[in-house]
């Protein structure tokens, strides 16, 4: 059946993505700014990263719920402007009180954009062109975190920290607007009764032990009584969300009937795998640059070009050759290329040029690049 202004929908969900994973390591670079400005310590500006990524997993999981309650139309709308509001509060925070809780605001917004927008090309687009679609999805997708350092240089370096937050607000006006005219409302699905408890074990574990990874170096990790409560908290409230998601007898949080799939596991852990060398390494990296190699902040921020180049060479490469090639030797390419580029950040010193830099930032680019889309394949398609 013919999608009208497939096109239009496609570029709206992209846009959509694109300011998402923008706004995930756009933030990096400009740390050392936001923490002159609020006059932070080190682990405390690291709440303005970890707030946002630990509230947008939390709310990842509530979001297929949601959507299936009140239609993916009207979550995917409120999601994109809940995002581009809590944006514009970031930008005006006064006090890293203020910024913290705005990031979290801001998480819990973001949560629904990849999934929905995956789940809206799925829709628009024919079966047999799920893989071009993923593939234009994933560059949009990818793009956002790779280009993220690059313009959030150029922007404190020209106007100030609180520009990589404004940056949002024409990006989201547009895209709500276009999903407001562009996407057709779609009937809600399954009435299902919420699962409090799954909720509120998943919440805790993800929250104790982003804790317990945030303030193990201050406080020595298991020297001291903190770390060990927020790892017990942690170990046991995951042990009661695994024994409730296998034994509820009603439908629970996480949606056992996808926990059966093989390849939608090995694509989730695969997956997890990735966004820890793509968050991790986009997290370190502009702030080894600025603090430690005394680069400029907007030379930090291009020096990460390289990254984006060469995702943007892998995904056209899969993309044209996807029907044709084994999606596992994609996955398999893409992992040895970025386990290969990882070994050689091993050896970083503070008194090498740039050439390794660009160089590792080019083959790891490339080798998440070839893994992204298949992945997606595998665990959404299989």
């Amino acid at each position: 059946m013919a999608v009208p202004h497939r096109g239009l929908t496609t570029a709206t969900v992209i846009c959509a993505c694109v300011m998402q994973g923008l706004d995930t390591t756009i933030v990096n670079v400009c740390l050392p700014n936001i923490q002159g400005s609020m006059s932070a310590s080190q682990d405390q500006i690291s709440w303005i990263l970890t707030s946002y990524i630990v509230s947008s997993a939390i709310m990842m999981p509530l979001t297929g719920w949601l959507a299936g309650q009140i239609g993916v139309k009207y979550i995917f709308l409120a999601s994109v402007i809940g995002f581009t509001i809590t944006s514009a509060l970031c930008g005006a925070a006064t006090s890293l009180n203020q910024l913290v809780i705005y990031r979290v605001m801001q998480g819990i917004c973001s949560a629904g954009l990849v999934p929905l927008g995956q789940a809206t090309l799925f829709t628009i687009y024919p079966r047999e062109r799920h893989g071009s679609a993923m593939a234009i999805f994933s560059t949009g997708a990818m793009m956002g975190p790779i280009i993220g350092p690059t313009l959030g240089g150029w922007l404190t370096d020209n106007f100030g920290w609180r520009w990589c937050f404004y940056i949002n607000l024409p990006v989201g006006a547009l895209c709500a607007l276009g999903i407001f005219l562009l996407l057709r409302p779609a009937r809600p699905g399954r009435r299902d009764q919420f699962d409090l408890f799954g909720f509120a074990m998943l919440t805790l574990a993800v929250g104790s032990m982003q804790l317990m990874l945030d303030r193990g170096q201050l406080k020595d990790w298991f020297h001291s009584t903190e770390i060990w409560i927020e790892g017990t908290v942690a170990a046991l409230c995951f042990y009661l969300l695994l024994v409730h998601t296998m034994t509820a007898g009603k439908r629970s949080f996480l949606n056992r009937e996808l926990m059966k799939s093989p390849n939608f596991v090995a694509g989730s852990l695969l997956m997890f795998g990735v966004g820890m060398i793509l968050s991790g390494t986009l997290a370190l990296m502009p702030s080894m640059m600025q603090v430690l190699m005394n680069y400029p902040v907007f030379d930090a921020g291009w020096m990460m070009a390289p990254r984006g180049f060469g995702t943007m060479v892998a995904m056209f490469i899969v993309a044209r050759l996807i029907n044709r090639v084994d999606q596992r030797l994609f996955i398999l390419v893409g992992f040895l290329l970025t386990a290969a580029s990882l070994w050689q950040m091993t050896g970083f010193s503070l008194q090498m040029d740039s050439g390794p830099i660009l160089f590792a930032g080019f083959a790891q680019g490339f080798g998440l690049g070839c893994t992204f889309v298949p992945l997606n394949l595998l665990a959404l398609s299989g």
